[in-house]
């Protein structure tokens, strides 16, 4: 029972950051060019966690086929997802152009919301139960659970601020977070308690199903949404956060 706790306060800390982030991001107004840093410097700290903390320790344990094939699942359910997010609707031809252009900059800003909620919650599963699978090998794993909650916070304020800017309500910003941040929870549970006895090459899919998902949304909301605010200053920031995750996978391992 010991072990369910831990596995849930592993959840609760990971997902816990990501209404962190979406709180700060509504109840204060934080300058569009801060925003864009975070999510640069959040862009790294995911990279240097999908290749340290999930895919390097997948493909040792599980094998490179497990690991290849959960990779490519886990970017492939991502951008669909993010292209039926936010695929363009053609307005009605008698709409004014003015009204359409205004409409246009909600529906990239909620869609770029909506797509790093997306990407939340693919990752958010695997990640999750992954923290849960961690403490069936001698409690939480301060490395992987640190590095998911950093990453954790940007996701939350990111996408939060641009939803806020696109109009969408207080209230369904709070329950798609609640909402993400509690199945975090439940798939660290899962994770502790149905996969003890998992196959490791299953345990490598999920794993890196997690990474994939990442990567994707990185490459296609983050990046670009940072870049558009800071543009050269985007990859310093991704740089700081890929080293100060690296560092804290090497001084914790």
């Amino acid at each position: 029972m010991d072990g369910v706790w831990l596995a849930a306060l592993s959840g609760v800390i990971g997902g816990g950051t990501l209404l962190v982030g979406a709180a700060v991001a509504w109840f204060i107004d934080i300058p569009q060019r801060v925003v864009a840093g975070i999510m640069a410097l959040g862009a790294g700290v995911l990279i240097s966690t999908l290749a340290f903390e999930l895919v390097e320790e997948a493909a040792e344990v599980g094998g490179l086929i497990p690991t290849s094939v959960g990779f490519l699942v886990g970017a492939l359910l991502y951008i669909v997802a993010d292209w039926l997010v936010s695929r363009p609707k053609a307005p009605r031809p008698s709409t004014p152009a003015n009204i359409v252009a205004r409409r246009a900059g909600s529906r990239v800003a909620g869609g770029a919301g909506v797509a790093i909620a997306i990407g939340a919650l693919i990752d958010g599963i695997p990640e999750s139960i992954v923290m849960g699978l961690s403490v069936l090998q001698g409690g939480i794993s301060i490395p992987i659970v640190a590095a998911i909650a950093i990453s954790n916070f940007p996701e939350g304020l990111g996408s939060t601020a641009a939803l806020k800017r696109s109009g969408s309500s207080g209230r369904r910003v709070a329950l798609l977070w609640s909402s993400i941040a509690a199945v975090t929870v439940v798939a660290a549970v899962l994770g502790y308690v149905a996969f003890q006895s998992a196959p490791v090459g299953l345990i490598a899919l999920i794993t890196t199903i997690a990474a994939g998902g990442l990567l994707a949304m990185v490459c296609n909301t983050m990046i670009p949404e940072a870049f558009d605010e800071q543009q050269a200053l985007t990859g310093l920031y991704a740089t700081i956060g890929f080293l100060a995750a690296f560092l804290l996978h090497e001084l914790a391992g």
